[in-house]
């Protein structure tokens, strides 16, 4: 596995990279508290089968740079992510694999620039709009209230304490069984300095903040469900796109199923999106899964192509198939 930098989206990315170098582009988005490290078991397993595996640290992350102008919502992510495609040579085979914050990048993604994205995998956090009104639950609040600590200026003063234990606190909870000594070690690397501590905690509070920095960003943070927009489409150049209007639309839908059929939705039949409910993708079972996700979407909509014939054969090879 590599290491290399690139400059996407006005800013200097640093990523992690196997696989062949004409092989098709996977994307693969982390979250927090994690890195592009969380993804060293699933790009072997991507590589294998025949991809260009990519994993970036997300802007904010070292060594990827911290952005000046201090933007991280949704819609400079989505930016990022197919900026990152575009300065990659990605093409429309490419599939992106997206995790936590990374999952809510790759809904926005997939909806602002669909003919950029063949398959979206996510972990962690579903569409937003889909999780409605359960947010505010008592059982899911015991789960996300640092999602609210971190709107506190204390936040900045407690995370640090005691080498960054807040960290370590977060793996033990969300990883029960699993020693993630190594991994919590390259988070705190990542981010464990006052300016990068900032950036992270700054995505959370973005994302609680009316987003005022331009109606593109606006435009494409109503694409992840996430806040209706106030921006009058059909004064954009793109209004055509249908999948920019029908996305925010049908995650709005109370009746949406998640579960079933966003994967059907006609606007996204090049992008066929499946989700997987768990929050952290280290462990090796996890990546198989992964992997699995993955390979089998590749199977079910190119068969008879080279790569979908090498996927089979790698899933046969594992025995998943």
């Amino acid at each position: 596995m590599e290491e290399r930098n690139i400059t996407a989206n006005g800013l200097d990315f640093t990523y992690l990279i196997e696989g062949p170098e004409n092989g098709p582009l996977a994307l693969c988005l982390h979250g927090f508290p994690d890195t592009a490290q969380t993804w060293r078991h699933l790009l072997p397993e991507l590589a294998a089968a025949g991809f260009r595996a990519v994993a970036p640290f997300l802007r904010g992350y070292a060594p990827t740079q911290v952005p000046a102008d201090g933007r991280y919502q949704i819609g400079a992510l989505v930016r990022d992510v197919n900026a990152l495609h575009e300065a990659l040579g990605g093409n429309g085979d490419a599939v992106i694999v997206g995790h936590d914050w990374g999952a809510l990048a790759t809904y926005g993604a997939v909806a602002h620039q669909p003919d950029r994205w063949h398959r979206a995998v996510t972990a962690g956090v579903p569409p937003t709009a889909s999780i409605g009104m359960s947010l505010f639950t008592y059982a899911q609040l015991r789960k996300s209230w640092y999602m609210f600590f971190f709107l506190s200026s204390l936040a900045e003063v407690a995370l640090p304490l005691d080498d960054y234990s807040f960290i370590d606190q977060l793996w033990r909870d969300w990883s029960p069984g699993y020693d993630g000594t190594w991994d919590v070690a390259r988070v705190k690397e990542s981010i464990g300095d006052p300016e990068r501590i900032a950036a992270a905690i700054g995505y959370y509070r973005l994302l609680a903040q009316d987003p005022a920095c331009g109606e593109e960003t606006r435009f494409e943070l109503a694409a992840t469900g996430l806040k209706e927009s106030t921006h009058d489409v059909s004064a954009d150049n793109r209004s055509n796109d249908p999948s920019l209007n029908q996305f925010a639309r049908l995650l709005q839908n109370p009746a949406f199923d998640l579960a079933g059929h966003i994967a059907k939705a006609k606007w996204l039949d090049v992008a066929d999106l499946f989700y997987l409910g768990f929050h952290f993708a280290e462990q090796t079972h996890r990546a198989r899964e992964l992997g699995r996700q993955v390979l089998e979407l590749v199977v079910k909509r190119s068969p008879q192509s080279e790569l979908g014939k090498q996927a089979k054969r790698k899933l046969k090879s594992e025995g998943l198939a």
